[in-house]
């Protein structure tokens, strides 16, 4: 691995930055679990910094988590449907998507994963699947995650109706904390097994802990090896005598000081195999630091546009590209030569083998801590994510009074033209999919993404929701008011009833987009509402056109 940094003319002060860490001894008070690094109260922060020592920690349990899956494996399995939301389905899906060439061939079970609500995306997963060949992994920190319980809900009615009620708890495993209502479950539900994991690590910092590696094995992830990269990345980060000399500290470093001087889009341009590696990071990045006004905005799968990138990108831009040497890299290179050629601050993070990816974990999860102590921001909370399910839940509630879901009062395409034409320098537009995932709404998507780019000179997101909500929704309410969001919409053609709960997925996710939708409007953010109809790709292509 090999890492080249062109800064540009923050240099110096990056380098200040870095030498101030070391004369306040940063990064060995990180390496000692020292609080008062963000914060004189320990509060969710002394409970959650396990995952300096994790990759050398979990190593023990390696031999176990293989058994398991080698019995899964022997059992004849057909699928692994990892249920679960942001940190808990992130990581693994991120190294289910990166690994999947270099997989154990056909004979492990193939892995999907369910992280959203919408009635057509719970409906394509459980078309792909036999429900009774099938273990379905229900992952929750806490246990008590409102997604993963629907999920668990809907799929034992079906195992059960397939194989008895007695003999269903097999097809289930569970990951989760000690003490929580879901390893309860899992005990008197008779789930096949149960990885209780670290409770002093956060969702967000999990993937190199159960969370991540166990549904890794099941997939047929050759564990020693992953985790051979982030081994070695974490005694370069924990034993380096300078913040220069540590690989996580001085990616903080530049992370935290261009966040400061207005450089806080963070613009990843990841080379094909290490694609859905954003999906990862934005989280990391956006729930870590998008708070008390301030964050960085990580900018993930947004297009390039090298031919006229002086005038789609802004002077708010830090470009980082994650660069695996055997991909085709000649689209992306020229992009980054120009890049800094304008003057923009790049740093290239090259992996020689896929492997690295866990390297990559561990590096930006320490990068992540360092730029929250220079921004001074606590990393390790999510102070504003409640307010998005409150009123998810006062939604649901008014349903079960009234039998009906209220409905938002949707925009017209040319109130969002309006919103872009009014934007300021260093703004953003927030694309918030509650849509079934599909190429044609990507591609419509990323037309939206380019025509934005080029008219409004403003940074691009695109999520779906509610994963999110789990994610960038952090950011979305507690980061800096700079956000354009567009909410993307449409009706249900079929719904689906959740067994024992008194609505159905389809009010579940409507009620989520809502509350989402409700709790920004609260703060004062720029919002668009609009539903796609019947043909959302479509209706995406149109918006473009207005634009």
């Amino acid at each position: 691995m090999t890492d080249r940094y062109h800064l540009g003319d923050y240099s110096q002060l990056v380098f200040d930055a870095a030498g101030q860490l070391d004369a306040d001894s940063v990064p060995k008070r990180l390496c000692a679990h020292d609080v008062t690094l963000w914060s004189d109260d320990p509060t969710e922060i002394a409970d959650r910094l396990a995952w300096l020592t994790l990759p050398t920690d979990v190593l023990p349990r390696i031999s176990e988590l293989r058994r398991f899956a080698e019995s899964v494996q022997s059992a004849g399995y057909r699928n692994i449907v990892l249920l679960g939301m942001g940190g808990s389905s992130l990581g693994p899906e991120v190294i289910r998507q990166v690994l999947g060439p270099s997989l154990n061939g056909a004979s492990f079970p193939r892995m999907l994963t369910l992280d959203s609500t919408v009635p057509g995306w719970v409906a394509s997963t459980t078309s792909a699947i036999d429900p009774a060949h099938t273990l379905f992994v229900l992952s929750s920190k806490s246990g008590t995650t409102t997604e993963p319980l629907a999920f668990y809900a809907y799929f034992r009615e079906l195992v059960n109706s397939r194989l008895g009620a007695e003999g269903a708890g097999d097809n289930f495993v569970a990951v989760t904390d000690p003490g929580t209502p879901l390893a309860e479950m899992a005990r008197t539900e008779r789930f096949r097994h149960a990885f209780i994991n670290d409770p002093n690590i956060g969702g967000r910092y999990s993937v190199l802990s159960y969370f991540g590696l166990a549904p890794a094995a099941l997939a047929g992830v050759d564990l020693e090896r992953l985790l051979e990269p982030a081994l070695r990345m974490q005694q370069r980060c924990l034993l380096a005598d300078s913040t220069a000399d540590n690989p996580g500290a001085w990616l903080g470093t530049a992370i935290g000081t261009l966040a400061k001087q207005g450089r806080d889009k963070l613009t990843l341009i990841a080379s094909e195999q290490m694609a859905p590696f954003g999906l990862w990071v934005e989280q990391l990045l956006a729930e870590s630091t998008g708070k008390n006004g301030t964050g960085v905005i990580p900018v993930a799968g947004e297009p390039l546009d090298i031919a006229r990138n002086q005038g789609c990108y802004g002077d708010d831009r830090f470009f980082v590209q994650v660069r695996l040497a055997s991909d085709d890299n000649v689209h992306t290179d020229e992009a980054v030569l120009r890049l800094r050629d304008d003057g923009h601050p790049v740093a290239v993070l090259e992996l020689s083998d896929p492997n690295d990816l866990t390297a990559e974990f561990y590096r930006w999860e320490y990068a992540t801590a360092i730029a929250g102590h220079l921004m001074g921001i606590q990393p390790f909370d999510q102070p504003d994510v409640q307010g998005a399910k409150d009123s998810t839940v006062a939604v649901l509630a008014r349903y079960q009074d009234e039998k009906r879901l209220a409905r938002p009062e949707f925009d017209d395409p040319a109130h969002l033209r309006r919103l872009l034409a009014q934007s300021r320098s260093g703004d953003y537009l927030a694309i918030m999919s509650y849509l079934p995932a599909s190429s044609a709404v990507d591609d419509a998507v990323q037309g939206l993404r380019q025509k934005a780019m080029r008219k409004y000179r403003v940074a691009t997101t695109h999520g779906y929701g509610p994963r999110f909500l789990h994610s960038t929704g952090q950011l979305h309410k507690g980061g800096p008011d700079t956000g354009i969001f567009l909410q993307l919409t449409q009706s249900h053609s079929e719904d689906i009833p959740i067994p024992g709960w008194p609505f159905s997925f389809g009010v579940l996710a409507d009620a989520q987009a809502l509350g989402d939708l409700q709790a920004l409007q609260t703060l004062g953010r720029r919002t668009v509402s609009i539903n796609v109809g019947d043909d959302p790709a479509r209706a995406i292509s149109e918006i473009t056109e207005i634009l």
